[in-house]
């Protein structure tokens, strides 16, 4: 690794390590790596092959031929495993193969990847790391926050620059895990000048849509308990359409049948975010934890009335317009908010539309993602090769 290169004004040799190829993590190495590839340098990518679905494959597909150092993998579990032995061996052998200047991992598992190896041999690539919530999702307190955030100190060891995608996540960390190693950033996630224009609901719109992870921490029965509530007391029956896939779908549906709702609900799979924004006349977010979720602002971008929780980095998101937002695992606060909307006229709904449009606009763009991105590399090689650091931000108060 040149440690000088980068500050000479040559190519990066960068290899991005995560597990799956999906949701906002995937999107944010794929518009990363993209974007690193424009600026001439050369990119690898190191993912669970299990996972290389025709969805990854389309998303791929947007890089082109542009990765110099390949996109490889080998069989990588969400948990911690005596395969990740394996994997990572299969990792460190890739490594050697491919000489980047930078590893990024994302994600704890990617996270992880990226950084172990940095315990058995000294100097190597500079080591990077984005969260993207991870491990810091899990309940302060319970055995497997506690075990997840004492391998975050022990891999802070070998940490040379933090890149947090969210203030919140920054917090989180300074309050579980602590300590002063590494520099630290805050690279917010950012959308395209495409993704601003704006979408209009089909003919055959749902009320409501949901786009996300089939999951608990989604919050989706709490969804479900408004829609009952909005027809009990207020006798409006609101369809909704969710999108996405996940492992508690038979649970949610199983539940919907119990609340009496299940008529008014229907689970389409996974769609792109554009065509899924035609498929409900308001979209919810009723997420228990989120750390920077691309489905806001690609919604905030597209003009999609939301309703949303404020939880995780959402509230980063909406900025001057967080106190649109309500508590999660809220059903009756939730259905007041989703009916509150729905009774507001198009024109003001399209005002707050457009208010939050132009401040993810303003803040939140690719290309300011990947400037952050380039810097954080940037200081951290000039430090292996000798400099000295700029200043930092200081640490961030947690917000939970």
């Amino acid at each position: 690794m040149n440690a000088a290169r980068y500050a000479e004004g040559r190519s990066l040799r960068i290899m991005h390590v995560f597990r799956a190829p999906l949701g906002g993590l995937f999107r944010h190495v794929i518009d990363l790596a993209g974007e690193q590839i424009a600026r001439g340098h050369e990119v690898g990518l190191f993912f669970d092959s299990e996972m290389r679905t025709e969805q990854a494959e389309r998303a791929l597909a947007r890089i082109g031929d542009g990765l110099a150092l390949g996109a490889r993998g080998c069989p990588i579990k969400r948990n911690p495993s005596l395969r990740d032995a394996s994997a990572l061996a299969r990792f460190m052998a890739t490594l050697r193969e491919t000489q980047p200047d930078i590893v990024h991992g994302h994600g704890s598992k990617g996270g992880a990847y990226a950084r172990l190896p940095g315990f058995f041999a000294g100097g190597g690539p500079i080591r990077a790391y984005t969260p993207h919530g991870g491990s810091f999702n899990y309940r302060p307190g319970s055995p497997v926050h506690r075990l997840y955030m004492a391998a975050e100190k022990l891999l802070s060891l070998t940490t040379d620059v933090f890149l947090f995608e969210s203030a919140y996540i920054a917090g989180r960390y300074d309050r579980y895990v602590g300590g002063d190693r590494g520099l630290r950033r805050i690279v917010t996630n950012g959308i395209g000048a495409a993704e601003f224009q704006p979408v209009s609901p089909a003919p055959d719109a749902a009320d409501l849509l949901y786009i996300g992870e089939l999951r608990a921490a989604k919050g989706i029965d709490t969804l479900f308990d408004a829609i009952a509530r909005a027809g009990k007391e207020f006798g409006q029956s609101l369809t909704v359409n969710l999108v996405g896939t996940g492992p508690d779908k038979d649970v949610l549906l199983d539940y919907a049948q119990r609340l009496g709702v299940a008529a008014q609900i229907a689970f389409l799979g996974p769609l792109a975010a554009r065509d899924a924004f035609r498929r409900g006349r308001v979209m919810v977010v009723p997420s228990r934890a989120e750390s920077f979720p691309y489905v806001v602002l690609e919604a905030a971008g597209a003009r999609v009335p939301m309703v949303a929780t404020n939880v995780g980095g959402i509230p980063e998101i909406f900025g001057p317009y967080k106190n649109r937002l309500g508590p999660c695992d809220d059903p009756t606060g939730l259905c007041d908010r989703i009916l509150a909307m729905r009774r507001l006229d198009e024109t003001e709904r399209q005002a707050q539309c457009g208010e939050l449009a132009a401040y993810v606009s303003a803040n939140f763009s690719i290309k300011t993602m990947v400037d952050a991105v380039m810097d954080g590399y940037r200081e951290a090689l000039a430090i292996r090769a000798g400099g000295t650091q700029s200043s930092a931000p200081a640490k961030i108060a947690s917000t939970m």
